[in-house]
Order: structure tokens, then C-alpha cells, then sequence
């Protein structure tokens, strides 16, 4: 994973965020693309970097992705390792909700496996 690359769209991310309020739907959109499609390309990397280099910043921020990142990958070792990271990230998960989007990601990769989508 380049976690470079993801960093700056995080940034450009919370940029459009400040900028429009959460209205400037286009570019948010295209963010979340981006981050999805990083945080994706390599599990092994991301697993890691979730591990060890995230912020709890960047934490939050994926929390709105997550659910895109499980119906893209179906990885449910990468799911497991974000939700194992609430205890440590515990104010950002009561603060966002990030509870709710590990349920939501938990439940795309349950309705996968039910139906053979794996």
C-alpha cells in the first residue's frame, strides 16, 4: 500500500470537507474512491500499516470506506483487524460511530459467503 499516496487523499479529503461542509460531493466521492482503491490493492500491506503506522486520524477516515474495502476485497482478515483496533482508537470509534461501519462491512462479507460471492 503507498501510504504516501494515501496520506494525500486523507488530506485532499479533509480539505473538501472543511472547504464545503460536506457538500462538495463530488470530490468527497472521488476521495473515497481513491482511498478504497489504496487501501485495497495490497491486504497484506494495509493489514500492516492499520498495525502500525495509523493514526487514529486516518483511522476515523476509514471507517466511512470500510464497507467499500470488504465488498471490494472480500477480506475478512482485513475487516478483523480494524475492528481489533477499536480498543486501541476507542475515542475515535465512540466519537464516529466507527462501531456501525464495521457492522455494515462485517455484514457485506456475511451476505458474500451466504451466497457464494466470494
Amino acid at each position: 500500500m503507498d501510504i504516501k499516496k494515501f496520506r494525500e487523499v486523507i488530506a485532499r479529503r479533509e480539505y473538501a470537507e472543511k472547504i464545503s461542509q460536506g457538500e462538495w460531493y463530488d470530490e468527497i466521492a472521488r476521495c473515497n474512491k481513491l482511498e478504497t482503491d489504496i487501501l485495497s490493492e495490497d491486504i497484506p500491506s494495509t493489514i500492516d500499516f492499520l498495525r502500525n503506522d495509523c493514526t487514529p486520524d486516518e483511522y476515523s477516515w476509514i471507517s466511512e470506506v470500510i464497507d467499500d474495502i470488504a465488498e471490494k476485497t472480500n477480506s475478512r482478515e482485513l475487516v478483523d483487524c480494524y475492528k481489533n483496533l477499536m480498543s486501541k482508537f476507542s475515542e475515535e470509534c465512540e466519537k464516529y460511530n466507527i462501531a456501525g461501519s464495521i457492522e455494515s462491512a462485517d455484514e457485506i462479507l456475511d451476505w458474500r459467503k451466504k451466497h457464494g460471492k466470494n
